[in-house]
């Protein structure tokens, strides 16, 4: 048996979609081994050799290449295991009861300490527990959300003097949130489906992703949401799905520029920006629903660095994990597809500027322009916003 899912890379499938697919393909498992076969069950294969990059399209999607496992000694806890957390997870669907991957480790042990029976499955640890899971949705190409299976964390914190969201609950009732009446404190939409819709009181011209929360929170404090017509978000590091998601929603729904601005470094440019513009390889069936094609890389440029007179050091020849992040931006310029598209070698210059002279800047840099000007970071975001200084 080897299932082949007819779904494609799609957002808003039906809700009865994942369980007749975990039944068929239980179905055919059941009537190989009824007939003495050896099942095989076959997933997408999400991993960098079988990410395909359009820029038409502006997010990686997967190749054709699948992962076949099929039933052997080493293979059967793999598989028992599968069909064992699949129940659970359509239980999620049938009770519309929503967990963390964290819930879904206790509960399958829970299931196993009231089953004795079931011991052979027991998961050493969560990592075990959330291999199978990431099997499962590649199966059948779904999402995790899909299945009420949400990770602990949240939207990029939010500012904004114009933005008006609105949610349409579950029971459909209504939620306006105006951001301007917030205060200090930011909208964080969750990692999970909302319905929002958004609106504006006043034209916003921008929207930037900022990397660091803290330096977001510093711009906003300084009044820069007060004196410019955008919106301001703090992504806080590696971009989760929910930052991924609402910048998408962003992007999709006011049609604004969108501007990231953070640190120059090849992990920034690899794992932070690459992820939220296009998606990452370990989530090709999800970068769909989950990038922003249209942001830009606003900085910091190598470039800024001396027009700016900004402070950089070198890259520790010492420091493995910035070594590391070197070699992989290496490997990228080689083998992604994204940075090897023509149209994106803007930003693959940047990857082999850092390559070349080994030196990295963080965005708190600007800060150095002019130390006694709170509000110099900002008027440098702007220059370089009016005259189109990114990439």
């Amino acid at each position: 048996m080897a299932l082949e899912s007819s779904r494609s890379n799609k957002s808003h499938k039906s809700e009865d979609s994942i369980p007749n697919l975990s039944r068929e393909m239980c179905s055919l498992l059941l009537a190989d081994l009824e007939k003495a076969k050896r099942p095989v069950l076959r997933a997408t294969k999400c991993s960098l050799d079988n990410s395909r990059y359009d820029f038409k399209v502006g997010y990686l999607t997967p190749g054709p290449k699948k992962v076949a496992t099929e039933l052997n000694v080493s293979s059967v806890k793999k598989m028992s295991r599968a069909i064992f957390l699949l129940e659970i997870l359509l239980r999620n669907i049938e009770t519309g009861a929503v967990n963390t991957k964290r819930e879904l480790y206790y509960m399958s042990k829970g299931e196993i300490k009231h089953n004795p029976s079931l011991r052979p499955l027991d998961f050493g640890s969560q990592d075990e527990s959330d291999e199978i899971i990431d099997f499962i949705c590649e199966m059948l190409e779904c999402y995790r959300e899909e299945f009420n299976c949400y990770a602990n964390d949240r939207g990029g914190q939010t500012y904004s003097q114009h933005l008006i969201v609105t949610e349409t609950m579950s029971d459909g009732e209504k939620a306006v949130i105006d951001l301007s009446k917030m205060g200090t404190s930011p909208f964080q939409p969750k990692n999970r489906p909302q319905k929002l819709k958004l609106t504006a009181k006043k034209k916003i011209d921008f929207a930037i992703i900022i990397e660091s929360e803290g330096t977001a929170n510093t711009l906003v404090v300084n009044g820069f949401t007060k004196r410019n017509n955008c919106i301001l978000i703090g992504s806080g590091g590696v971009p989760s799905n929910a930052v991924r998601a609402w910048s998408k929603t962003i992007q999709d729904q006011l049609k604004i520029p969108l501007f990231f601005w953070g640190d120059l470094d090849a992990y920034t440019m690899q794992n932070i920006f690459r992820t939220l513009k296009a998606g990452s390889a370990s989530s090709l069936i999800r970068n769909s629903d989950f990038s922003a094609p249209d942001v830009k890389f606003l900085g910091v440029l190598p470039e800024d660095i001396k027009k700016y007179d900004l402070a950089d050091y070198p890259v520790k020849e010492n420091d493995a994990q910035e070594v590391r992040a070197l070699k992989k931006a290496s490997d990228a310029l080689a083998n992604d597809p994204f940075f090897k598209d023509k149209r994106n070698k803007g930003l693959a210059a940047i990857l082999k500027w850092l390559l070349t002279h080994k030196r990295r800047c963080e965005q708190q840099a600007y800060f150095t322009v002019d130390p006694r000007d709170p509000i110099m970071p900002e008027k440098i975001i702007l220059e370089k916003i009016k005259r189109g200084d990114y990439v």
